[in-house]
């Protein structure tokens, strides 16, 4: 499938390209156009994929997580990072509302107390500040979501071990890389590409659709 970025391109970066040879005169942004057009279409290229070969993947995890939620269950999440953010934001959207009026529903993110983070990396290992959570938090019946774009993380590889030990439903986030992390998860979601940056925008996208799935079947 072909992207383009739509026929007014080229008269937006002119008027881009004047407005910024306006102000700076003496500077040739012709690389940092390209960088900015290069990073777009790499964007829609990624997205192309998802819409290709995980939308299947996207509605089963889904169907997942919003089993949990009807039966009283949660769903955790935890990564590193910018995976770290992701799982915050997409945790926020279920206890807040992602577009429906709706009550609050159990969702948690592993990584927002740093007392807890510190005093296990500290007195334990970095290598276990998910796992050791999941012992506490996580019970059986609930859905754990672990994020790694690049499918090595071992603490979150940990803690979906843990999960797996504390008969949760496990998926694993991640990109075309981590396959060998998708094998210890009961489902996974692997973003076609090994580019860092575009998986993590890809994951921001899935959490939305997630989001979107779940208001809509628990408030149908």
């Amino acid at each position: 499938m072909a992207y383009k970025l739509g026929g007014i391109q080229d008269r937006t970066i002119d008027m881009q390209t004047a407005q910024a040879q306006k102000t700076k005169p003496s500077r040739n942004i012709s690389q940092e156009i390209s960088l900015v057009l290069s990073a777009i279409e790499n964007n829609i290229t990624t997205v192309g994929g998802l819409s290709k070969n995980c939308v299947g993947d996207i509605i089963k995890a889904a169907a997942m997580m919003t089993s949990s939620l009807r039966d009283g269950s949660k769903v955790v999440f935890f990564g590193n990072g910018g995976s770290a953010a992701d799982a915050q934001h997409i945790a926020a959207e279920l206890v807040g509302r992602f577009k429906a009026p709706r009550p609050p529903l159990r969702a948690l993110a592993l990584t927002t107390n740093p007392s807890i983070l510190t005093a296990i990396g500290n007195d334990f290992n970095f290598d276990e500040v998910f796992s050791r959570q999941v012992t506490a938090e996580v019970e059986e019946g609930d859905t754990v979501i672990g994020i790694t774009t690049s499918g090595r993380s071992k603490n979150v590889i940990n803690g979906i071990k843990e999960a797996n030990k504390m008969k949760a439903k496990t998926i694993g986030l991640t990109g075309s890389n981590g396959r060998d992390f998708a094998s210890f998860c009961d489902h996974s979601i692997l973003v076609p590409s090994n580019d860092t940056q575009r998986i993590q925008e890809s994951h921001i996208l899935i959490g939305h659709i997630l989001c979107e799935l779940i208001e809509t079947a628990l408030t149908r």
